[in-house]
């Protein structure tokens, strides 16, 4: 009787398949919703970093409420929120922390409690984090965002490491408006733009320095909108020294009838090598003319423009804003206006240490001509200051600036309408200019805290080959033959299986 030979083959073939499953699938189960991953990017997307496991042990003994306004199943529908998915799906195993699930638009009273003055804003698939009677809200936009090469990077355990980060510690950054120099104020014409702060994490309060020996310690950022008459020389020394240390102040400084210069207000912005001119702008070209708050065409009321920084320039206001109005999804070209402004000029003394750039300017008769058409009405000052106002007609004006210390870091956003920031003045043309100084906040203090954890790109390694000789090479190598040989293993395994 012939001995029946051992035969390997048909083993070795089915491992060799198996092998092949077991390099192929992992990358399947990154990419769909379960809830155990092998989590195989580069920057961990799926798993928690050191730093935020170090957070979370840090605030391990405080209750924590994590709220997610949407259904979970939405993850399964959208990819690349997955990291998003595991991210709050770590922080449910903590003891401490509660996760919820919720759609805003069927449980109205959840939503009501987590934004009870409506100021915050509930949207659907935002975070929020409730925790030592303090509550923050994280904008899904945040969660995933663009990289300067347009590709997304996952930034959600940033923000939500640093929104768990602020809320125990109970202290929301605080910007304060001085009273004292104006009937306006946050109680009143200024209400609208104060929550509109208030919904982007930060405590908004009025502020009379006269009652304070200095600008409070917790001031994030300090705002002088709209004065009637000049600030103290008291709390000129306080702001002096508040911006000494580091302090972003933002002045919205429009025009007004007063007599005699604000010399105090003039001492603080040379700090930032900027000078106010004393007068309103209008616009002469109707071609640039906007509607007033009654329908009519006002000189008023005209089109300008904010010009996007240079390459010298570390700092940027402008682009994202000139993006969104190109876009015209959120805005657009007809909302580029501004009222009822004056205009600021820079001093002749420069220094390496300030940095500053035009954010808001009068826009020429054409691209190339270099003519302008803007007229300049003394208002305010004394007779000097009225000579060199007529001196501006017809010229290039700018309305609004930013200005960088970087030697010990203090900041200004400086705007001359406050139209922009009114309640009942703001004009659907001046939108643009409206969202600007808005948004100028978070450039003079982020309310976000840093917490060191970073973005997480979804970017693998690449390999650069010399020529398509090469990659044919090492596609041929790594890829095609050992599928091959994986294809033939397995049909000579079904062959002696079925033989």
């Amino acid at each position: 009787m012939q001995k029946k030979k051992f035969n390997l083959s048909g083993s070795i073939a089915f491992v060799l398949a198996i092998l092949v499953l077991l390099i192929f699938v992992p990358f399947n189960l990154i990419a769909n919703y379960y809830e155990k991953v092998i989590d195989m990017t580069p920057t961990g997307q799926y798993t928690l970093s050191a730093k935020a496991a170090k957070v979370l042990e840090e605030t391990g003994d405080q209750p924590i409420e994590v709220f997610f306004l949407d259904d979970p199943i939405v993850f399964e529908k959208y990819p690349d929120s997955l990291p998003l998915y595991h991210t709050l799906t770590e922080l449910e195993k903590r003891d401490n922390i509660t996760l919820t699930y919720f759609d805003p638009n069927e449980d109205v009273e959840l939503a009501k409690s987590l934004d009870p003055d409506d100021i915050l804003g509930i949207k659907a698939d935002d975070v929020f984090i409730r925790a030592n009677n303090t509550v923050k809200r994280i904008p899904y936009a945040k969660v995933l965002v663009k990289n300067e090469n347009g590709m997304i990077e996952y930034a959600g355990e940033e923000v939500i490491m640093s929104a768990i980060h602020l809320c125990v510690s109970g202290n929301l950054p605080k910007v304060y408006f001085l009273s004292g120099y104006t009937d306006k104020g946050i109680d009143n014409v200024y209400s609208g733009y104060a929550d509109a702060i208030a919904s982007d994490n930060y405590d908004v309060q009025s502020l009379d320095l006269s009652s304070f020996d200095a600008v409070p310690d917790d001031a994030a950022i300090v705002y002088l909108a709209g004065p009637e008459k000049d600030i103290s020389a008291a709390d000129r020394q306080k702001l002096s020294d508040y911006i000494d240390n580091g302090g972003s102040v933002s002045f919205i400084l429009p025009p007004c009838e007063t007599n005699g210069r604000f010399e105090n207000i003039e001492f603080l912005l040379a700090k930032f090598e900027l000078a106010m001119d004393y007068n309103q702008i209008s616009e002469s070209n109707k071609s640039y003319q906007y509607r007033d708050q009654e329908q009519n065409q006002s000189a008023d009321y005209f089109k300008v423009t904010y010009p996007m920084p240079s390459g010298e320039q570390s700092e940027d206001l402008t682009t994202e804003l000139n993006t969104a109005i190109a876009g015209g999804t959120t805005m657009d070209s007809s909302m580029v206006g501004i009222s009822h402004c004056r205009s600021f000029s820079a001093l002749a003394s420069s220094s390496e240490l300030i940095e500053k750039n035009s954010i808001i300017e009068n826009l020429p008769t054409s691209q190339d001509s270099g003519e302008y058409t803007v007229i300049s009405t003394p208002m305010g000052g004394d007779e000097e200051t009225a000579k060199e106002a007529e001196a501006l007609n017809n010229s290039p004006v700018i309305l609004g600036w930013y200005s960088y210390n970087k030697q010990n870091g203090s900041k200004l956003i400086l705007v001359g309408s406050d139209d922009i920031i009114t309640d009942q003045d703001v004009s659907p043309n001046t939108i643009a200019s409206r969202t600007l100084v808005l948004f100028s906040n978070t450039w003079l203090y982020d309310s976000d805290v840093d917490m060191g954890i970073g973005n997480k790109s979804t970017s693998y390694d690449t390999i650069h080959f010399e020529d398509a000789k090469q990659a044919t090479f090492a596609l041929n190598a790594f890829f095609v033959i050992p599928a091959l040989l994986a294809l033939c293993g397995v049909a000579v395994w079904l062959k002696r299986r079925f033989a």
